[in-house]
């Protein structure tokens, strides 16, 4: 399987007096970078998120936000009885020793600090529960990733077979591209020379076609795209392999177009560099 670096994934869930949210953007980069965005209740889950993170991925620049909302309307609000009794007591008390004959106000009584309380929050449940929700997100992320792979890998397979197609190419104008050179430079001998000696102008011939010699480089051309489509079947964590060899093929290329001596062949290696470019972008987001 091959995975994109470029994502996005979301994973949500509403429990009992709140809700959790989970966002996970991810790009291209060299190594795995992990940014982790917490709201302060849930600051401690830093580490356990980056871990969660590195045994998933293995290259990309990943932010992950979480969103973490208390639902109001469900909480309970509990009434500490016995203190509202005492608090009761003591007022009509003071009432009695200041001569007050008024009414204990319940609304003052509230505002008394621990009368009132909500049921606290258990932490551990919601670390817990978000960490889980995490694993989904990250199963939704790499479920992304491996679609756009997928895609890309088939891109580089179309670009091979264009690179195979170019190198068909120059091999069957080879022939005649070497029997044209051998004329030409005969004629341009003999121009200069009234009568060549025979065995100058072989060693002459013989020279010019060597440095035109690119079977070398055609053959490792073959070679190179075949290993790169033994990688691409083979999937993983391929990017960096695959961007080691593009750069071997933009090689071959390069020399193929230096050895040129024909405009077919010249037009070979432009569309082969175009080609190894076209597949260089896409392997960027290879992870």
């Amino acid at each position: 399987m091959i995975c994109s670096m470029t994502a996005f994934a979301r994973a949500d869930r509403h429990l009992e007096g709140f809700s959790l949210a989970w966002e996970i953007k991810s790009v291209n980069h060299r190594y795995l970078e992990v940014s982790p965005r917490l709201p302060d209740t849930l600051r401690a889950l830093e580490n356990g998120a980056r871990d969660k993170c590195r045994q998933a991925l293995a290259r990309g620049k990943v932010e992950i936000t979480l969103r973490y909302q208390q639902i109001d309307s469900d909480v309970e609000l509990e009434l500490n009885e016995p203190l509202v009794k005492k608090l009761s007591d003591v007022s009509r008390r003071v009432g009695d020793l200041v001569q007050h004959s008024g009414q204990v106000n319940p609304m003052e009584i509230l505002r008394y600090p621990g009368v009132l309380s909500s049921q606290e929050l258990d932490v551990e449940l919601l670390q817990k529960e978000a960490l889980t929700l995490l694993d989904e997100a990250l199963k939704a992320l790499i479920d992304t990733r491996a679609r756009e792979g997928e895609q890309l890998g088939n891109l580089i397979l179309d670009r091979l077979d264009g690179i195979m197609t170019q190198v068909e190419i120059v091999k069957a104008a080879i022939p005649r591209i070497k029997e044209a050179q051998r004329e030409r430079l005969r004629k341009r001998i003999q121009d200069v020379v009234e009568s060549p000696d025979p065995d100058r102008l072989e060693q002459e011939l013989v020279m010019q076609a060597q440095k035109m010699d690119v079977d070398e480089e055609l053959d490792r051309l073959v070679t190179h795209v075949s290993e790169v489509r033994r990688i691409v079947k083979k999937g993983g964590h391929i990017g960096r392999r695959l961007d080691f060899l593009m750069q071997e093929l933009n090689r071959e290329a390069n020399t193929l177009a230096s050895k040129s001596v024909d405009s077919e062949t010249t037009a070979a290696a432009v569309e082969l560099k175009v080609l190894i470019e076209q597949m260089r972008e896409q392997i960027q987001n290879i992870e």
